[in-house]
């Protein structure tokens, strides 16, 4: 099973935001999910930016010589899961249903344990890492 979730999360939370758009609920015209899920975005894009020119993969196997500590990962550990987690989480409870909560809850589960197993391939892969964890967040600035 964490063979499974460590590489497929990225596709389940693409079919989750699939599905969301396909039933309408994806996006929303408040102006707050707007801009909620905009930050999501920026927040991704910034995360991915910071990996050292050729050296972002998607599993969890990093290529990067060191753990990466600038942009977003000055201050929390995960921040692309962070972003996606954010984007859907502002999509569900802009169209509250039971559908689109079960997705929601399904997506956490998923990049939680996926958080989880890559906390350990990390702590495992890089000795400095385990002081870098007690310096940042896992996944909220200043509180997760």
């Amino acid at each position: 099973m964490s063979k499974l979730i460590t590489r497929y999360a990225l596709l389940f939370v693409i079919c989750a935001a699939v599905l969301l758009a396909a039933t309408g609920s994806l996006f929303s015209s408040s102006v707050v999910v707007i801009a909620v899920q905009l930050f999501a975005v920026g927040v991704g894009i910034w995360a991915r930016r910071s990996f050292p020119a050729k050296s972002f993969r998607v599993d969890a196997a990093p290529s990067a010589e060191a753990v990466i500590r600038r942009g977003p990962y000055r201050l929390i550990r995960h921040p692309m899961y962070s972003a996606a987690l954010l984007f859907i989480c502002a999509a569900v409870l802009s169209h509250l249903s039971i559908r689109t909560v079960a997705i929601g809850v399904v997506v956490t589960i998923i990049v939680a344990l996926r958080v989880v197993l890559e906390e350990r391939f990390l702590r495992d892969r890089y000795p400095e890492y385990a002081a870098y964890a007690h310096l940042t967040k896992t996944m909220v600035p200043y509180l997760l």
